[in-house]
């Protein structure tokens, strides 16, 4: 397994490895992720996702993700958005 990056902090005296997954790997993305990768404005997105109706918005609490592989079939079938 290769990792691509790696990031040590010091916590409360402790040593914390944290790898961060690629962009092009996650299965879920933040929309400042998806506003990066798809070209598309997050105020865009936000407003794509408030909708009641959406089906590839996945909240974690406040937080809110964009499922790719559900926006990614929306993206396929729209002309535009």
């Amino acid at each position: 397994m290769e990792i691509l990056n790696c990031h040590l902090s010091k916590k409360r005296g402790v040593i914390v490895i944290r790898k961060e997954i690629p962009i092009w790997e996650k299965p879920n993305l933040t929309i400042e992720e998806a506003a990066s990768l798809y070209n598309i404005g997050e105020h865009k997105l936000r407003e794509l996702t408030d909708s009641d109706v959406c089906t590839f918005v996945l909240y974690v609490g406040r937080k809110r993700l964009i499922k790719r592989k559900q926006f990614e079939d929306y993206i396929a079938k729209s002309f535009s958005i």
